[in-house]
């Protein structure tokens, strides 16, 4: 028998939907196997956490003013620096040496030495490990935030929030597995890039929450005023009756399924989300423990510790009651993408006037997390990862503000199987890289040592997308045993 030849029209008609038929047969079975919960059946060995809270410093942190003390640059001061080679500087940061604006002092125990500006934190450092010796691979602001949200330094990989929700699903199932809560600003680089998906299904994106608006959540609630709470709810029911009805007609096909449960989901936070965000019944000292006990008030323009201590102090205590709630990841921001005024980390002119109330706002929320935790015992196993794209040198960027650094930086973890109270790693006499440049810590560890803490080995986490195995850690990553319990 002979067939017919298509001509190109007949071609491209049939084939293109084929190939529309193909995506979304591919999307909806990503769905189907996220809504099942996570992909990872039995854990690899038993956990010591099960919640994540990523706490990320947009702009770059300066680990010599915060954490990471420094008395040569103490004694030092002013003088010509002299870093022993040559140095590859972002912009002009390379003036004299310059101690920190701010005084360093003991606290806790274990007697760390951190800055006057986050000694709100200082009751707090028995429960912390600090990492001095991490490294990163570029100074610009972009590629570092995806290398520390993501694990690679250029877009289309999912965040490790991500990572986390694909493997392990949902505790939940009335609340995103993954919350994102941005700085109360705009977005930091990358903007939800660094809590996408990527290759992962899309429902193990971030949700991103602002908690300050009227309407936190974009698109959950109806704007118009004819939208009425009943006729929203009759019309989730018609709705959910038509896919039901669609769905009995193809019982074959679960993947369906996925797509049913996403709109059930934002059916269910209509009612979860609103409780889990309303802070109105919280107990005073709890309030002003978080830094809100000035709710309403006014602030200047000018960047200030206690409008900086509410917004954030807002996010660490919205992150507790969610991880009572049983969000799995929450990731806070601290600082929007790069403006003048300065409104992130990034301190090339002045760290005293940036670094100052940032820290100190930072501090004040961070500090009453950790000790809320504490209290209720959520602390056990929960997992607190403090980081930042990459340091700030040790020498002077004008007068007062400091370079790009990634060189060397810091990170701490606090929580669920980590040993508190100690250090681990060093940077050199400067601040400016590794004492031991042999053996310097990089994100792909922190990355392995996380999921380790979650039952997870992070090489057996892989997803094959085009033609690569691809994980979290890259080829890279090995657990840091030290800082564990």
């Amino acid at each position: 028998m002979n067939y017919p030849m298509p001509n190109r029209r007949d071609f491209l008609s049939s084939g293109g939907a084929g190939f529309g038929s193909l995506a979304l047969a591919a999307m909806l079975q990503e769905e189907s196997q996220a809504s099942s919960g996570g992909v990872v059946k039995v854990l690899h060995h038993p956990p010591k956490a099960k919640p994540v809270v990523q706490l990320f410093m947009a702009g770059a942190a300066s680990h010599i003013d915060l954490w990471d003390h420094k008395p040569m640059l103490e004694k030092h001061h002013g003088e010509e620096s002299d870093f022993g080679e040559h140095v590859e500087a972002f912009q002009n940061g390379l003036g004299p040496w310059m101690k920190s604006p701010f005084k360093f002092s003991p606290q806790g125990e274990s007697g760390k030495m951190i800055s006057e500006v986050v000694e709100p934190l200082g009751c707090c450092v028995d429960d912390i490990a600090f990492v001095h010796n991490m490294v990163g691979i570029t100074g610009v602001h972009s590629q570092a935030t995806y290398l520390q949200a993501t694990g690679f330094q250029r877009p289309g990989f999912p965040g490790m929030g991500s990572w986390i929700s694909y493997a392990l699903g949902s505790i939940n199932e009335d609340l995103p597995t993954f919350v994102v809560l941005p700085d109360h600003r705009g977005y930091a680089s990358n903007g939800p890039k660094n809590w996408g998906s990527a290759f992962l299904p899309a429902s193990s994106q971030g949700t991103a929450i602002f908690p300050q608006r009227d309407n936190p959540i974009e698109d959950l609630m109806p704007h118009a005023d004819y939208v009425t709470q009943e006729g929203d709810r009759d019309g989730l029911k018609l709705l959910n009756r038509m896919n039901r009805r669609y769905q009995q007609q193809r019982d074959h096909d679960s993947r369906l399924v996925a797509r049913i449960r996403s709109y059930e989901l934002a059916a269910r936070m209509q009612l979860s989300a609103p409780e889990a965000l309303d802070i109105s019944g919280e107990p005073d000292h709890i309030m002003k423990m978080y830094g809100l006990d000035r709710l309403g008030a006014t602030y200047p323009d000018e960047i200030n510790p206690a409008e900086e201590a509410e917004y954030f102090g807002r996010k660490c205590l919205i992150a507790r009651r969610l991880l009572e709630r049983g969000v799995r990841f929450i990731q806070i921001w601290s600082g929007n993408d790069n403006g003048f005024p300065r409104r992130n980390w990034d301190s090339h002119e002045d760290i005293q006037r940036d670094h100052g109330p940032l820290a100190r706002g930072m501090a004040v929320g961070t500090a009453a997390l950790l000790k809320d935790l504490k209290q209720s015992g959520l602390l056990e196993d929960t997992i607190v990862l403090w980081t930042t794209e990459f340091g700030r040198m040790p020498s002077t960027q004008g007068n007062k503000g400091r370079d790009h650094n990634p060189y060397v930086f810091t990170n701490w973890l606090a929580g669920g199987g980590i040993k508190g109270g100690v250090t681990y790693g060093a940077s050199d006499q400067w601040g400016y890289k590794p004492l031991d440049r042999s053996n310097p810590t990089q994100v792909y560890d922190i990355h392995a040592t996380i999921l380790y803490l979650l039952g997870i080995d992070h090489t057996q986490l892989t997803v094959r997308h085009d033609g690569i195995d691809r994980r979290l850690t890259d080829v890279h990553g090995h657990v840091i045993k030290d800082i564990l319990t």
